[in-house]
């Protein structure tokens, strides 16, 4: 009798996925707001939106991914940080309107079913939503045989959030005399990496593992730091202060994001020697012989967010934000201008 080919034999294993499905319930369930309706394994997650709290509410949506950082995961076979990564990149997008993030939703192909592996980035996700008081109400594990090298995968998030209309973030009342205060990041957060395998493992052949006595960790661990989550940081700032823009600083860096959100006649002035910066792009600066603009033009610089306030609203913020513990620092101003970026100070003064 011929032999009856299974899906499993093609290279997809049902039963692999029903045991991740099994291994992140728990982390799914954590994350869960009173809105959300039902549980994992349904063909779409609901969420009930508590209309009492908002006069003319908005709802607020952004996707992103990981990009090549993902590299660094595989490299190291790490995958319980990169879950954040995926999160942030999405709550940080819809926070700078002002939204509150409600729900979020993950998107991982895999070219082999892993449980444990997919239960570990899974975990990531689950542990960031928690920290950005968003639930996460679904998702999509592809198991795609054949498409991905051994041991790899992509990650993709998908955050809903709201705002009521009157309380939108749009940049419009930005104005000269405005003052920028910066959020410190993480580290590298998730964009540049390109950049930064070019210079690391191309041109001086580093390995994941070695330590760097300037970073007190191994490059690896440096690589790996997640993305900075800020919504618990800023929505308490949202009805105590007149934030009329806010920045999320990630690819293009400081010259590409900060006049997305410039009306016209608005450019800024930043001084570069306002906040300390992690060693981690001095050192990338002078591994690879970059240019400073093209540094700040390519990674956050040590700056994750951004809030523009009126002069009258700046130090008022900034002692709000040290009554929470949370680092800010004045860096900068709006002066009049063509939606242009310049840097003064620092390392442009060398």
């Amino acid at each position: 009798m011929k032999e009856m080919l299974t899906y499993r034999q093609a290279g997809v294993d049902v039963d692999a996925g029903n045991r991740a499905v099994e291994l992140m319930k728990k982390h799914v369930r954590s994350t869960h707001r009173p809105e959300v309706l039902g549980d994992l394994g349904g063909f779409g997650g609901l969420f009930a939106l508590n209309l009492t709290k908002y006069k003319d509410p908005v709802l607020v949506s952004g996707t992103d991914g990981v990009g090549t950082k993902l590299r660094l995961a595989f490299m190291l076979d790490r995958h319980d940080t990169i879950g954040q990564d995926a999160v942030a990149m999405c709550v940080n997008d819809i926070l700078v309107q002002g939204a509150e993030p409600l729900f979020f939703l993950d998107y991982l192909a895999v070219g082999r079913l892993e449980p444990e592996k997919v239960a570990a980035i899974v975990g990531g996700v689950a542990g960031a939503c928690r920290e950005s008081g968003c639930a996460l109400i679904g998702g999509e594990t592809a198991e795609m045989a054949g498409f991905y090298p051994e041991g790899e995968y992509d990650i993709a998030g998908f955050a809903v959030g709201i705002v009521d209309r009157s309380r939108l973030i749009t940049g419009s009342r930005i104005a000269p005399g405005d003052v920028l205060i910066g959020l410190p990041s993480s580290g590298l957060h998730s964009n540049g990496y390109s950049l930064v395998r070019k210079i690391c493992f191309e041109l001086k052949g580093f390995q994941p593992g070695d330590l760097i006595p300037e970073l007190g960790q191994s490059l690896g661990e440096e690589l790996l730091t997640p993305t900075r989550l800020y919504p618990k940081v800023c929505l308490p700032l949202f009805p105590r202060f007149d934030i009329r823009g806010m920045v999320h600083i990630t690819g293009g860096g400081f010259y590409d994001n900060i006049p997305r959100v410039l009306p016209e006649g608005c450019g800024v002035e930043v001084d570069g020697a306002a906040w300390p910066q992690p060693r981690i792009f001095s050192l990338l600066q002078a591994w690879g012989n970059v240019a400073w603009a093209e540094m700040f033009r390519t990674f956050n610089m040590g700056i994750g967010m951004m809030l523009i306030v009126p002069e009258g609203e700046a130090a008022p913020l900034q002692r709000f934000l040290a009554d929470q513990g949370e680092a800010s620092y004045r860096i900068g101003r709006v002066v009049a201008g063509q939606r242009s970026v310049t840097i003064r100070g620092g390392v442009f003064d060398e």
